[in-house]
């Protein structure tokens, strides 16, 4: 394991310029307050455990300002009354300063989610600008239909904004999911509030910043950090909020969703955990396999085959089935990509992966690696934390891994890959189908009627074939089983916002129906 101290994380910072730190307080009605209460709380920089700053910690008063900011933009603003093309007009600009801020965005989240800065720079911040820039060309495009009636009736639907709508959003992709949230709602003529992690608050705080700048009308982006158990359960049971978006786990979707049902029956969309396969055929190119394995178990913060990597990603492909003809070649060669994989300082560019994102997560993977050490599992790389501070942990393999271990079973959120042999392609989608979730699966081969049976075979919301972690903007995400229902991104994420209103009238004397 080639391991970059990550205690040079000073060092870096020297080099490398770290952003001053504008915004801590909540955004609220198109200006940054205080919490009701005064309170706040420490963001930490996962290189070092150390504080960054302290932010503003909303609460349920804060929650019901927000709401009521929202509330009167929408019932008496001028954001859904606008044009779709006016809307996406105000979006592209909101876009070009995202863009213009690339640097000191890409910084933001560096060191307070650990992730790699030249991956923010080449990936997360230019791809959350042009998210708004699709969803703004959307926003004049939103329209019903004529419907033909079986009597004398004129008949049409309207798609309508469905009001206000609580964004809750994890820690993983700070900026991307802001814009995954975000921009579809504002693209409908929504108004909203959004609740960052309390882990990764900095970016969103900043992103209000640029909307307001952009032309927004205040009370339209709210943004409130606090935490899960005050300011997103203020969230999920508010009696004037029309919908939720919730990204996260399993456990607090079952919450969320209680929430909604138990207060004002809202609309709820749900993206939650995943436990992928990836599946590997004897026919596969096993160099290929090796790197598709690699970039599906730590994406996130690291790079490897020109994209990003580090395993805190919910379609993680942290189980790998190789087919037996080509097992043991697979093994040698991904043991020794991981033990010359670069852990370090996310600030500097020749490290490969950055520090999980605060010590709980830190302290969760690590047990989770004790415990397939006690069950027998036979680790074949790394298995422990390193550098002297921070929270970063080698890439982890286990081999000799069944289908009744918690390794296997439970989403990890870290650099921890569990890999299996099989014999045949309906042994394999047994496999890929043990699962209490199904958000996404990989498969590798050259064989076409293989890849096509085993897609067709596997429950889970996105397949993968020969690729992996091959997200667009216009590709629709979203799981199956308890990975969640509603999709993000593409048009399927716009229509989640929307209404469908059926207006019907009488035809008098009319020609024809």
């Amino acid at each position: 394991m080639a391991v970059e101290s990550n205690g040079s994380a000073e060092k870096h910072s020297a080099i490398y310029d770290i952003p001053e730190i504008k915004f801590t307080k909540l955004f609220i009605n198109g200006s940054f307050v205080d919490a009701v209460s005064g309170k706040t709380f420490e963001t930490i920089d996962p290189r070092t455990g150390e504080v960054i700053a302290r932010v503003a910690e909303g609460d349920k008063e804060d929650i019901d300002l927000a709401v009521k900011a929202a509330r009167n933009a929408f019932d008496h603003g001028k954001w859904p009354r606008m044009s779709g093309f006016e809307r996406g007009q105000i979006m592209m600009k909101f876009a070009e300063l995202v863009d213009k801020h690339t640097d000191e965005l890409a910084a933001l989240d560096a060191i307070d989610a650990g992730k790699l800065l030249s991956l923010g720079k080449m990936l997360d911040i230019p791809q959350s600008a042009n998210t708004l820039r699709y969803y703004a060309g959307a926003a004049d495009k939103i329209h019903g239909e004529t419907l033909k009636m079986s009597r004398e009736l004129f008949g049409y639907t309207l798609l309508e904004p469905v009001g206000v709508v609580g964004h809750i959003i994890p820690w993983n992709f700070p900026s991307i999911l802001f814009f995954t949230k975000v921009s579809p709602a504002l693209a409908a003529g929504c108004t909203m509030i959004v609740k960052p992690a309390e882990q990764t608050p900095l970016s969103a705080l900043y992103y209000a910043h640029l909307a307001k700048l952009a032309g927004i009308p205040d009370g339209v982006l709210n943004v409130v950090n606090g935490f899960g158990e005050k300011a997103g359960a203020a969230m999920s049971s508010h009696m004037d909020i029309d919908k939720i978006s919730f990204t996260g786990s399993t456990e607090v979707g079952r919450i969320v969703m209680k929430a909604a049902a138990e207060s004002n029956l809202k609309v709820v969309s749900l993206e939650l955990g995943g436990k992928s396969p990836v599946i590997i055929f004897d026919d596969a190119d096993v160099d290929t396999a090796v790197d598709l394995a690699f970039l599906g178990f730590l994406y996130n913060k690291a790079i490897t085959v020109s994209r990003t990597l580090n395993g805190e990603v919910c379609v993680a492909g942290s189980r790998v089935y190789v087919q037996e003809g080509i097992y043991d070649e697979f093994v040698k060669k991904i043991a020794v990509k991981a033990n010359n994989w670069v852990v370090g300082d996310p600030f500097d560019p020749r490290v490969q992966q950055g520090p999980q994102v605060d010590k709980n997560q830190f302290e969760k993977v690590l047990s989770y690696i004790e415990y397939g050490k006690r069950a027998g599992a036979t680790l074949l790389t790394g298995g422990k934390a390193c550098g002297d501070k921070g929270y970063y942990i080698e890439p982890t393999i286990f081999t000799d891994v069944t289908e009744n271990m918690s390794i296997l079973k439970d989403e990890i959120f870290g650099p921890v890959l569990s890999l299996m042999k099989f014999k045949t392609i309906e042994e394999a989608i047994e496999k890929a189908n043990n699962t209490k979730y199904g958000l996404a699966a990989g498969i590798v081969t050259k064989d076409l009627n293989v890849a096509n049976r085993v897609s067709r075979s596997i429950r889970a919301g996105t397949i993968w074939i020969n690729c992996y972690m091959a997200f667009d903007r216009d590709v629709p995400f979203g799981g199956y089983k308890m990975s969640g229902f509603g999709k993000d991104n593409g048009l399927e994420a716009l229509h989640k916002y929307l209404n469908v209103k059926s207006v019907v009238t009488p035809l008098y004397n009319s020609p024809w129906l």
